[in-house]
């Protein structure tokens, strides 16, 4: 169990970032074992043939721990985010014996793969290769993807902001993560090894992760500051096809926008998944639903202290009347 005392200086440097460079680093496992990622299925079926001719050996001796993996293939962001090639430029310029050390103390307990050698035989050669790939990685798999999966961070960093305002730090917490719990000033973090997390001047930084599905995972080492990266929320929902265009006639009737979120209402959705999916504005999207759900075609249902919506029987009856005079 790893345990986080929060003083008020913590408390008010607490902070939300993306980062490019932990996405690539965690999308490694959904594309190797795409059998227990099955969220990102679609896209790891065509991830892997884009990178097929790709040695990703190194990449994933780095990244493949269960306890620790070298924090410098990922440099935490200093801002809101770090785009992808300001971190290859943060990670090429760290020290030699940063690099080193870091390598060593992730294979501290298992003999060096012979891959990773050059990484203590000349760090900085080996780093540069290393961004060599990562880059040709980067824009083969996860580029193409990016703008789709920076908005599912960004909504979810919307919403722990709103939780924040809500409820403060508990209600911040109190749904981020099955092992991570809060209780009286100290967060609780589930983890294999049993340490103090000294949060010091700089905080907490909480990074939110699509690829990173199965746990919470926590940077610790002195060098960086404290971080712990979550799954982010709506994973489900990421590599869903855009929905078809509604029909002309519906369009026309409805409007183009709430004709939109009829066809998008055919199982339950949250307002800023109909953002998401619909392309506009969480406030846009809030109120085209208000005139549907007033108009009968839209029924509202609570789910803890979530809102989702749904079509009702009527504006089932309308879609499907106008899709099939559309054929």
């Amino acid at each position: 169990m790893i345990t986080a005392p929060f003083h008020a200086e913590a408390m008010a440097r607490l902070r939300f970032a993306i980062s490019p460079m932990i996405e690539l680093v965690t999308s490694l496992k959904a594309l190797e074992d795409a059998a227990t990622e099955t969220l990102h299925l679609p896209w790891a079926q065509e991830a892997r043939e884009q990178t097929a001719d790709l040695d990703l050996s190194a990449l994933n001796a780095l990244s493949g721990s269960n306890r620790y993996n070298p924090d410098f293939i990922h440099p935490l962001p200093t801002g809101p985010t770090l785009d992808f090639e300001c971190g290859l430029a943060a990670m090429l310029a760290m020290p030699a014996e940063l690099i080193e050390s870091e390598v060593r103390f992730a294979y501290r307990e298992h003999p060096l793969p012979a891959v990773l050698e050059p990484f203590l035989e000349n760090p900085r050669a080996a780093v540069r290769g290393l961004s060599e790939l990562m880059a040709s990685y980067w824009e083969r798999a996860l580029s193409p993807h990016w703008q789709r999966v920076r908005s599912l961070l960004e909504q979810d960093v919307q919403y722990r902001a709103r939780q924040i305002a809500d409820g403060g730090t508990r209600r911040l917490f109190a749904d981020l993560h099955d092992a991570v719990r809060w209780d009286d000033g100290v967060l609780y973090i589930d983890q294999c090894d049993d340490a103090t997390l000294d949060l010091d001047e700089r905080g907490l930084l909480l990074i939110p992760s699509a690829f990173r599905q199965s746990k919470v995972m926590v940077v610790s080492a002195p060098r960086w500051q404290p971080t712990l990266i979550y799954p982010a929320r709506g994973v489900g929902m990421l590599w869903e096809p855009a929905p078809a265009a509604p029909p002309d006639a519906l369009a026309k009737l409805v409007g183009r926008n709430r004709a939109a979120l009829l066809l998008a209402l055919d199982f339950p959705r949250s307002t800023g998944q109909l953002a998401e999916v619909v392309g506009v504005s969480n406030g846009g999207v809030s109120q085209q639903l208000s005139i549907l759900a007033d108009a009968g075609l839209v029924r509202r249902r609570r789910v803890a202290r979530h809102v989702l919506y749904l079509r009702s029987l009527d504006g089932d009856a309308l879609v499907e009347a106008a899709t099939r005079a559309a054929a």
